[in-house]
Parts: C-alpha cells; sequence; structure tokens
C-alpha cells in the first residue's frame, strides 16, 4: 500500500545537507526504510554532541546519604531486637526490666531500683511488636517507655534478645527445668510421666525429676520406682511438702537460675513453690541480693492458691490460671505453670524424637564409632539399625512416633512448606528498601448465597434416591434452583 504523505519534525542539529534525505520516492519502500535510518543516525549524533560525556542532567544521591536513610527506614519503621549486653539511652520515662506475669492484654514488668528493691508496673505491648508478631512471654527482658511512676503503668517497646525460649509453657530466658509428679493421689503414670519428659528433653535444657507426696507411699515403691527410673536415665529426687523432706536439697538445685516447674495438676506443684519460697533459711545462708522478692502489694507475687485433688476422677484440679515468675527465698526464680495432662509436642519432630530418649541416646554412644546404616534412622527395627527394642519405654516411643508422624502429614496437606515473614520490604525513593510489618488476609469474607446454595444442592444430590425427600416438590428447593 503506498503512503500518500508524511510528516516530520526538523531537529535543529541537522545541517542543510541532510534536506535531499526529505525527498523519496513514494512506492520505494526500500528507498524509505534507508532514509529514516540515516536521519536516526543524525538525531543520535546531534544528542551525542550536545552532551559529550553523556553524563544525566539529574544528580547522584549521595552514597552516604542513601546509607543513612536505609538504616533509618529499616530501624523507625520496626523495633530491632536488643543483645542482652546492649545499654540503650534512657529517658524519665523508661527503663528496663523483667516480665513476672501475663494475662489477657497485660503484663506484669518488675523494674529495679537504686534501693535494692523492685517496682511493678502494669503495662501493654506496643502496637509494633503485635504487628510483627515479636511475642512478649514471661521472663522476657523488655524495654519499657511512656511510663506513669505515680499509677505505675507503662507501655513495653522493645524485647532483648533471649536465650531460651519454650513454646509449652509459653516461657523466655529458661534455664532449668523441673518437671514434678506424684507418688500417688493422682497416681504416677508412665506414659503421662513420658509425654513430660520428652517435652522438656526436647527444648535442649536441664531436666530435673522430682516426686511428690512421698510420705503416701512405703518404702518398696519408693525403691522400685528409683530402679525404675534410673533404667529410664533419671535420677529422680522424692520430696514431701507435708513432711518437708527433699526440700533443702531440691532447694540446692534450684538456686542462682530461672526454673519452670510443670506436670499435671493436683501433683502440688503451687504447694512446693509456697514451701521453697518460704525456706527463709536458706536465703539467708545464700545471702544473695534478690531484688525481685521486696515488691508490696503484688497480688501475683502472694502465696500461690492450693486446691484438692478430686474424688470422683481422682485427678488434681486446676487452680493455676496463668505463668508467673516468682522469686526462690535462695535466689532464683521458678515459674508457676498451669497444669495440663497432655504436653503438644509441636517442637518434636520423627528425626528429633529418638534425641529425646535417654536410652536411645546411651545405646549410641556405647556403639561407637558403629552407626546405623542409614542417616534418617528412626530406631524401628531398619536394616542396619543397632538400636534394640529390648527396653522398657520403647512402646512409648513407638507410639509417640506415630502420633507425630500423623500430626506431620496433616500439617504439609494443610499448610505446606512455605510460611512467609512476619516483615516485607517495599522499594522507596531512589531504591531505598523500607521494612513494613506483613498484615494477615482478611479470613472473615462472607460467602456469598450462590455458593452456600450451589453447597446445599451438591449435598441433596449425593443422597440416594430411596431418601424421603421429595426434592420436586419442595418449596424451599425450588426456590433456591429459581435464585440461582
Amino acid at each position: 500500500m503506498p503512503i500518500a504523505s508524511i510528516s516530520i519534525i526538523r531537529h535543529r542539529s541537522i545541517t542543510a545537507t541532510t534536506a535531499s534525505l526529505f525527498s523519496f520516492n513514494n512506492n520505494n519502500k526500500n528507498d524509505l526504510l534507508w532514509r529514516f535510518s540515516t536521519l536516526r543516525c543524525f538525531s543520535i549524533s546531534a544528542k551525542q554532541q550536545q552532551n559529550p560525556n553523556n553524563v544525566s542532567k539529574k544528580p547522584q544521591p549521595n552514597k552516604n546519604l542513601l546509607r543513612a536513610k536505609h538504616t533509618f527506614k529499616d530501624y523507625s519503621s520496626l523495633a530491632p531486637i536488643l543483645s542482652p549486653q546492649d545499654a540503650p539511652p534512657l529517658s524519665q520515662s523508661q527503663a528496663v526490666g523483667t516480665v513476672a506475669a501475663a494475662q489477657a492484654n497485660f503484663m506484669r514488668v518488675v523494674v529495679p531500683e537504686d534501693s535494692g528493691t523492685g517496682v511493678e508496673l502494669l503495662c501493654v505491648v506496643k502496637a509494633v511488636l503485635k504487628k510483627i508478631k515479636r511475642r512478649v512471654l514471661v521472663g522476657d527482658k523488655v524495654l519499657v517507655g511512656s511510663i506513669d511512676w505515680v499509677d505505675r503503668r507503662g507501655m513495653i517497646e522493645n524485647v532483648f534478645q533471649r536465650s531460651s525460649q519454650i513454646l509449652d509453657p509459653p516461657m523466655a530466658n529458661v534455664d532449668h527445668f523441673l518437671v514434678l509428679f506424684s507418688l500417688d493421689q493422682p497416681r504416677l503414670e508412665p506414659f503421662s510421666l513420658t509425654r513430660f519428659l520428652v517435652e522438656a528433653e526436647s527444648t535442649g535444657i536441664p531436666v530435673t525429676l522430682a516426686l511428690n507426696k512421698a510420705e503416701l507411699v512405703d518404702e518398696e515403691t519408693l525403691v522400685g520406682w528409683r530402679t525404675r527410673l534410673r533404667s529410664w536415665g533419671y535420677e529422680p529426687l522424692f520430696c514431701s511438702v507435708n513432711s518437708k523432706s527433699g526440700l533443702d536439697t531440691l532447694a540446692f538445685i534450684l538456686r542462682n537460675q530461672t526454673t519452670v516447674i510443670v506436670g499435671p495438676s493436683g501433683v502440688g506443684k503451687s504447694s512446693l513453690i509456697n514451701a521453697l519460697r518460704s525456706n527463709h533459711g536458706a536465703y539467708d545462708a545464700a545471702g544473695g541480693d534478690n531484688w525481685f522478692d521486696p515488691i508490696m502489694g503484688s497480688k501475683w507475687l502472694e502465696e500461690q492458691r492450693v486446691g484438692e485433688v478430686s474424688t470422683r476422677s481422682g485427678r488434681g484440679k486446676h487452680t493455676t490460671r496463668h505463668v508467673s515468675l516468682l522469686p526462690l527465698s535462695g535466689g532464683g526464680y521458678l515459674a508457676d505453670t498451669p497444669g495440663f495432662n497432655q504436653p503438644s509436642l509441636m517442637k518434636v519432630t520423627k528425626q528429633s524424637l529418638a534425641q529425646t530418649f535417654p536410652e536411645i541416646r546411651n545405646m549410641l554412644i556405647r556403639n561407637e564409632p558403629v552407626k546405623c546404616s542409614f542417616n534418617d534412622c528412626l530406631h524401628l527395627g531398619e536394616p542396619g539399625c543397632i538400636v534394640k527394642s529390648d527396653w522398657e519405654r520403647y512402646p512409648y516411643y513407638f507410639q509417640l512416633l506415630d502420633e507425630i508422624r500423623i500430626r506431620e502429614e496433616f500439617q504439609l496437606r494443610t499448610f505446606g512448606t512455605k510460611r512467609e515473614g512476619d516483615v516485607r520490604f517495599k522499594v522507596g525513593n531512589m531504591g531505598v528498601k523500607q521494612a513494613e510489618p506483613r498484615l494477615e488476609p482478611k479470613k472473615h469474607r462472607r460467602i456469598s448465597r450462590k455458593s452456600i446454595n450451589q453447597s446445599i444442592l451438591d449435598d441433596l444430590d449425593e443422597l440416594d434416591d430411596d431418601d424421603n425427600l421429595d426434592m420436586e416438590n419442595d418449596p424451599i428447593l425450588r426456590a433456591m434452583r429459581e435464585n440461582q
């Protein structure tokens, strides 16, 4: 198709000798393309003459300024985690303290004073910490701001880095686990004890096993349980709150460290805590400086409420409702936790379960340098496995492994393997990355009536023909079909 006419805007840098390029034959397409390519070369040459160094007129940003903006935006929108060695500058309305208790949306934070005592503050958590899902736990060392020293209120602005963290119960900076069971009322169950020990061993924190209410059983029962638990790999400590036996030994073990006491309801956790805290002789002998202890008017640090064991079921009643950090008279802290009969074992996997049993660990150590033939051996009789099944808790190991396998398969089908982070980065001005919390998508969107009606009809279609439903004459079903 011939081109009738064409208009070209003249460029000032084109000389008069290029004017002949604009006279062309409309019927010769090759000549037209050649002239346009030549014209483009002249335009590029003219631009290079105007700017020979090919330097942009826009000024380049300062590298130091870019680095400063990047650092400022990263740390102004999100609270950075403070290391335990950090000593941030504090204003008159700021202080560093320890979370002593948590209930609902409020935290009880104890802040030390120069006089050696502590001040308790009722605090809320800053909104940015909630948005980035940085959970504040009992035992956390926190930075408190906006403090009203008269009403003793404040806001948790940041959290220091934790040395350890456990999920069941939720605690931070734990040094020691005390698994407490009773020999009677309620009676000691081996499988329930195994679940608690596995949960404690999975954290990698040292574990002490104590058996309370030793006065309710005879000497033969004590010897039998001591021999049995030694074969499991534990040295049990028998104690009694009523007769005060074994409490001094237990207080010596718990001194100068933060201990979490776990066990089912009714085994005497609250009674044991009250007995250990009232033993002032150990505190005087230790001669420690516990600023957490003398807090006046705090209901969280009073004696723990004690309940009776149910006469109908033989189980304990739940008296402790929340996790609280309590000072011990001999130094250190003890966390009282609500009683529960079934630990979740959420952090235990198929591969890590074997390491939570001292029997399997001892077998692997005794057979060194020989190892199992497969690196992912689950010790269930695989070819070349050096772990035998001639130990008491092997059926418990097999049962827990089957339970964890079912849970992992369900999680894989439901959630998959990908997980989005709590923080995302947006590119702002001049290519600077800006951090911001990743908000959860809306999960409560209303389902349309059409989808609901269609799901009901699909369910009805799956019914057998001999069901007593007159689907043709039913007015409700007929109205649903007409609305589609």
